[in-house]
């Protein structure tokens, strides 16, 4: 059977790009980023595609068409983030109108859907977009789809659900042709404790309950920080280790240890003295440092991830303890770049371009590969199955 054809736009690392391409019934042909870094390292982990170094704004998709080798109608399906920090929930000052200029590249998107005529699309963004401008901006955005021909509907989803062992949300948007199903994953995965969320919990794509009426849950516990990242070589601050001292001990570090013939980016930041003494210190929040050591942060800021449960939201300085809570679990330093890349999902054989700082940030703002395999087994249900879901009216 012929496989279908992917187009990611804001591809990033090509993360969300590679759960698809691991689904095995998709075919990457296109990663587009205004960032050159990212689309090298699109390029390295898709090397069957065809990786484009440019603003979306200004290249028109006649021509990206061109490049690919792809007329209008043969790409089944458009996939991508638009920048999403203008309407990041997290962002301390976040514009509350358009005054960002980022917020408005769904737009563009919205103008390669138009060009393309996929038969879906997929728009990944922060769950802040659900509350942004009064929940006005997500209307916008779906009028825009609905007024080319699209139907669509969307959930959030928490990436624990799908077997990544952090607690992400993220907002997931999907568009269809008229005439095909629509239908979003089921979590395969189950996960207590708070997040983020939303209100209305039927947007939310949560496990089944357990019920006088279902006593099995039909989800398997989520993977923890420890079950993803205990096999790595214990190393001290300012440490490098590029070997694995021992087996994987679980199926998930089996399973990213795979294809890896070496270990890489397991080095860890060297602390000051002064940090250091705040590491020792480091508990589940910022209430467990000694005043005298720090003058401000946030209440996640020089905080240990427990190793229990799946981690928070992994951000782009998670190498740094002044960041959201990313100090290891039992050892005291932050995060490396590997135990980021593990936390969100990548496999050890998949290799970033750019300097340490370039590929930390590309880590954190990555869309983890597992929870697109998720979304991406939904998508090839919605080309082949005719089961509907009706979207939900609020």
């Amino acid at each position: 059977m012929q496989k279908l054809k992917v187009l990611d736009l804001f591809c990033g690392t090509g993360g969300f790009s590679k759960g698809f391409e691991n689904q095995r019934d998709f075919e990457v042909v296109l990663g587009l980023d205004q960032l050159p870094v990212a689309a090298r390292t699109f390029q390295r982990n898709h090397p069957n595609a065809i990786a484009i170094n440019a603003d979306i704004r200004s290249i028109e998709p006649g021509i990206v068409a061109d490049q690919i080798g792809l007329a209008r109608g043969q790409a089944d399906l458009l996939i991508g983030g638009p920048p999403c920090q203008g309407f990041s929930s997290i962002r301390p000052h976040r514009s509350s109108e358009w005054d960002d200029p980022r917020n408005g590249l769904f737009r563009d998107f919205a103008a390669y859907v138009e060009w393309f005529r996929p038969r879906v699309f997929v728009l990944e963004n922060v769950v802040g977009l659900v509350t942004f401008n009064s929940g006005r901006t997500l209307e916008i955005i779906q009028h825009t789809f609905d007024s080319l021909g699209y139907m669509t509907d969307w959930r959030v989803l928490n990436a624990a659900h799908f077997g990544v062992p952090q607690k992400r949300e993220r907002l997931i948007i999907l568009g269809v042709e008229s005439g095909i199903h629509m239908r979003f994953p089921q979590p395969s995965h189950s996960c207590d404790g708070a997040t983020i969320g939303i209100r209305d919990k039927r947007r939310m794509l949560l496990p089944e309950p357990v019920t006088l009426f279902n006593q099995n849950r039909s989800t398997i516990p989520a993977i923890t920080v420890a079950e993803a990242i205990d096999d790595l070589p214990r190393i001290q601050s300012g440490e490098t280790a590029s070997i694995y001292c021992g087996p994987a001990r679980t199926e998930y570090q089996a399973a990213r240890r795979r294809k890896s013939t070496a270990l890489t980016l397991h080095g860890s930041t060297a602390h000051t003295p002064r940090m250091m003494e705040i590491i020792r210190h480091a508990g589940p929040n910022i209430s467990s440092i000694p005043p005298h050591l720090i003058s401000s942060g946030f209440s996640s800021s020089y905080s240990r991830i427990a190793s229990d449960e799946p981690c928070v939201t992994i951000t782009v300085n998670f190498v740094h303890p002044a960041s959201n809570r990313c100090i290891h679990p039992t050892q005291d330093r932050a995060l490396t770049p590997r135990e980021g890349a593990r936390i969100q999902g990548f496999d050890d054989d998949f290799t970033f371009a750019g300097n340490r700082t370039q590929i930390v940030k590309q880590i954190g703002n990555a869309v983890p590969p597992l929870l697109g395999q998720a979304i991406a087994g939904a998508v090839s249900s919605c080309l082949q199955s005719d089961r509907i879901l009706q979207p939900v009216h609020v």
